[in-house]
């Protein structure tokens, strides 16, 4: 994917779900992976050129477990002219060593929202950008039927009523397959995930379960997705598409 197809489906993310008001400052959330990096070159490509006025600022909440590229990715802010800020936190010990969770992953991204939203607010910000693309969302709806009983996926824009800050996701048209593709054109700095249970989670295996039923029924990813949308999902706002919808490269094989 070209940089120009990433900023295509970032600007359609934006304006259909108005993510991005005049003055916002958006902490953009780096994990070092695919994803956030993409995000980091999808927000800096936009705020170039679109009419909304808005400032960027980037944090990556370190847990402790030891993240690889730190240097590559602050030089990559730099380069961009973006305020960058690790936090340092002790909630990998705290998880692992300390309570010794059989099921860390709602723990870990409790705590680790709440160190990223703390520090948001104290740098000065009123939004937070996540990296969660197409394929994400598909998978906590499925997920969400699975495990819950319940036809649900999070939401674009979200508004947190404890912080007074607003959660959006700009990514959420560009499938992973794309970012993949975007993240081999420009060598993204990605750093390996240090998480113990990473590919061990029921994630991966909702993700494995639609990789095969995608291989048996073509296609089966954009009608999930289309489903999703047209879903009246609770807490989702509403869609105003004012352009022409982009389509992924391809449908995840």
């Amino acid at each position: 994917m070209k940089l120009q197809q990433l900023l295509s489906f970032t600007r359609r993310g934006v304006d259909d779900f108005d993510m991005i008001d005049e003055g916002d400052v958006i902490a953009i959330g780096i994990s070092g992976g695919k994803d956030s990096l993409t995000l980091l070159y999808a927000l800096h490509g936009l705020k170039r050129f679109y009419p909304k006025k808005f400032e960027l600022k980037a944090i990556t909440v370190d847990l402790g477990l030891g993240i690889q590229k730190l240097d590559e990715i602050a030089e990559l802010c730099k380069s961009m002219d973006i305020e960058y800020h690790i936090v340092k936190t002790e909630i990998g010990d705290i998880i692992f060593n300390d309570r010794k969770e059989s099921n860390p992953c709602s723990l870990c991204a409790k705590m680790r929202k709440g160190a990223l939203n703390d520090k948001a607010l104290e740098i000065g910000c009123n939004k937070i950008a996540y990296a969660h693309h197409r394929d994400d969302i598909i998978e906590t709806m499925m997920l969400s039927l699975i495990f819950e009983g319940r036809f649900y996926s999070f939401s674009p824009k979200s508004y947190l009523d404890k912080t007074g800050l607003t959660l959006i996701r700009p990514l959420m048209y560009a499938s992973e397959y794309d970012i993949k593709g975007f993240q081999n054109k420009m060598n993204l700095p990605v750093a390996k995930n240090p998480c113990p249970v990473d590919g061990h989670t029921k994630r991966q295996y909702v993700k494995d379960l639609i990789n095969g039923l995608n291989k048996e029924y073509p296609g089966i990813r954009e009608r999930f997705f289309t489903a999703i949308l047209e879903g009246n999902i609770k807490g989702w706002p509403p869609r105003n598409p004012k352009k022409p919808r982009t389509k992924s490269t391809k449908n995840n094989p």
